[in-house]
């Protein structure tokens, strides 16, 4: 008899690896907003289950807490409940043989501290705090909750004018968003339970470069109030444009020659470009909207001239300045932030890196940008060094492999230390502190110091790109509550004990996404529309095309193709090849119509005004 044989798997095991795929879709497809302590219980189920059974605490202590919180659901527990749950799963996570009992165990203490208030509803009033008022994913997770399926729709039939006009009723700046928005509303998209989520951002993108003309927007009856708005980013520019379509008289004040603040000097050309953004623009400025360019708030004209001259303000004023590193010599020439080296390309100024050796410090988005600019520039070579793990990084995955094509290394896991500078203060090397990936801290595990040497890598060039701030000093000295570095404001863009004077997107947020920024723009808008007593209301008009029944069957996704990088490294003409006709049809026939079924069609669906 043999004493080994080869292990294959039966039948049984090969069907239950296919469910656990399918537990991953579901998961990934979880729509927001769902009762906590009720996804928890479904948690805490799936954990029991795989437990060995080995260990009391896991075996009994798991079963122990998953009646516990079914009491909760079903109305039979009270407030010591709470308390007991909290001891039990802290005794379970503590004395548990496995991962397994720990970390399931360290999921509802998670859960018991972190929605606590939720537990106490469900005990007091026997109802769940969330109100899915929203329950359709994409529009949801969308932060300016533009109708997604119904401009997916219109795309899908043809009618390419009417699904951008349909975007710009929640979102006026639709082609610089198929262009590089981040997608956030493709994160829960319902389709990932059938396949993979819709490519909404492509989509978005096709329908922009099958629109004829941008149409002048319909304004309605002049009120005679008049709104300065500071800063012509992408949040400035849209409160602008709704507020000028609801009759108001709009100024915008730019301390940049040119419009689209970021948009035009934080993202290159490859990525977004700039006939793109110049049509964009003045599509918005056809409403109607005032630019006053070269002008600095603060320094040309102070904050309380404009409160005195305005009827009300939005500030949106971006964030523009350049973060240091902090470190010895960084002072040297040849050193050079990427807020200024991606300011100067905004104005049509590249720098010219041919035979340079360049080394971008950072692992976000604006890294990636700054590196492949340099390479763009004739760099000889460019290295992108970042004291965490590539995994770690904070820009897109997609940027982080563009980025890698395009010839850009990758240095993990090295902290910068100092800035060799020679007799002349010109940059000969940067010196970087080995690493060690560690314990996790706010969800990214942290890098401390190697045991190892320092290293340090010859450049002619180090480009800092980790992060950006506000210039928030004038309008704190007029008494604009600022924290951080950060203007505050309250979620309705209003800003306390300041009447008339509201604030949105990176100037408040920090530094963060355009759709954000967009987002706060048109809560500025209806808010300010609000507080000078009127009710305009914002609509599109466009009827969208009835559902189908044919999306159901499995097709897998259509993802966005670059130019070789061979070819696209030679200049900074758009990097990403559009959708084909073919393409954009069978992308947009995948779209399930959340809007319509599964709970969308009787509460919250469709927003058609605002």
């Amino acid at each position: 008899m043999s004493r080994l044989s080869i292990v294959t798997k039966n039948q049984a095991q090969t069907t239950v690896e296919g469910l656990y795929k399918d537990m991953e879709r579901r998961i990934q497809a979880s729509p927001p907003e769902l009762c906590p302590v009720d996804l928890a219980v479904s948690f805490l189920h799936i954990c029991h289950s795989q437990s060995c059974g080995k260990c009391v605490p896991c075996r009994v202590g798991l079963s122990r807490l998953e009646e516990l919180l079914n009491s909760v659901l079903d109305g039979r527990a009270d407030m010591s409940t709470i308390d007991t749950i909290e001891r039990t799963a802290e005794s379970v996570y503590l004395t548990s043989d496995c991962a397994i009992g720990q970390e399931a165990a360290r999921m509802v203490l998670k859960g018991v501290r972190g929605f606590r208030d939720d537990f106490v509803e469900h005990i007091q009033h026997g109802r769940c705090m969330c109100l899915q008022n929203q329950p359709v994913p994409c529009v949801s997770l969308c932060p300016a909750h533009v109708d997604i399926p119904g401009y997916i729709a219109l795309i899908h039939a043809g009618r390419y004018g009417d699904a951008v006009q349909l975007i710009r009723k929640d979102n006026p700046l639709p082609a610089v968003c198929g262009m590089i928005c981040e997608h956030p509303c493709e994160t829960r998209c319902r389709r990932t339970l059938v396949d993979n989520p819709i490519n909404i951002r492509g989509l978005k993108r096709y329908a922009v470069e099958h629109e004829e003309t941008i149409p002048v927007p319909k304004r309605a009856p002049a009120t005679g109030k008049k709104i300065a708005v500071v800063g012509g980013g992408p949040g400035g520019l849209s409160a602008a444009y709704y507020l000028s379509i609801m009759g108001h008289d709009v100024t915008v004040y730019e301390q940049r020659q040119q419009l689209g603040g970021m948009l035009r000097y934080g993202i290159p050309a490859y990525r977004l470009p700039r006939e793109v953004l110049d049509r964009e623009i003045a599509g918005l400025l056809s409403a109607g909207i005032h630019v006053k360019t070269g002008i600095s708030v603060g320094n040309d004209v102070s904050v309380k001239e404009l409160y005195d001259r305005y009827d009300a303000l939005y500030l949106s004023i971006g964030a523009h300045i350049d973060k240091k590193l902090g470190i010895e010599g960084e002072e040297a020439e040849g050193v050079i932030s990427a807020v200024e080296m991606l300011r100067a390309i905004g104005d049509g100024h590249y720098p010219d890196f041919t035979g340079l050796d360049v080394i971008v410090v950072g692992g976000g988005n604006v890294a990636m940008d700054v590196a492949r600019s340099a390479v763009r520039c004739h760099a000889k070579s460019v290295r992108l060094v970042y004291r965490r793990r590539k995994e770690d990084m904070t820009a897109l995955p997609e940027e982080v492999e563009g980025a890698i094509a395009d010839g850009v290394e990758i240095v993990e896991l090295h902290a910068p230390l100092r800035v060799i500078r020679d007799e002349n203060n010109k940059v000969v090397s940067l010196c970087t502190q080995p690493q060690i990936i560690g314990e996790f801290k706010n969800g990214r595990p942290a890098p401390v110091d190697a045991d190892a040497p320092e290293i340090c890598f010859r450049c002619d060039r180090v480009l800092v790109a980790i992060g950006q701030g506000i210039e928030s000093r004038k309008f704190e000295q007029y008494g604009i509550p600022v924290k951080r570095g950060a203007i505050e404001s309250m979620d309705t863009t209003g800003i306390r004990n300041a009447d008339g004077i509201f604030a949105g997107g990176d100037c408040v947020t920090g530094p963060a996404t355009v759709i954000r920024a967009i987002a706060g723009g048109k809560v500025a808008a209806a808010n300010i529309d609000e507080y000078l007593g009127f009710d305009h209301v914002i609509t599109s008009g466009i009827e969208v095309p009835q559902v189908r029944f044919d999306d159901h069957t499995s097709c897998g996704r259509v993802n966005m193709v670059e130019r070789p990088a061979a070819e696209r490294i030679r200049d900074f003409d758009l990097m990403e090849l559009p959708m084909s006709d073919q393409e954009a049809c069978q992308e947009s026939g995948r779209c399930l119509r959340c809007d319509h079924f599964g709970y969308g069609v009787f509460k919250g669906g469709r927003v058609e005004k605002w």
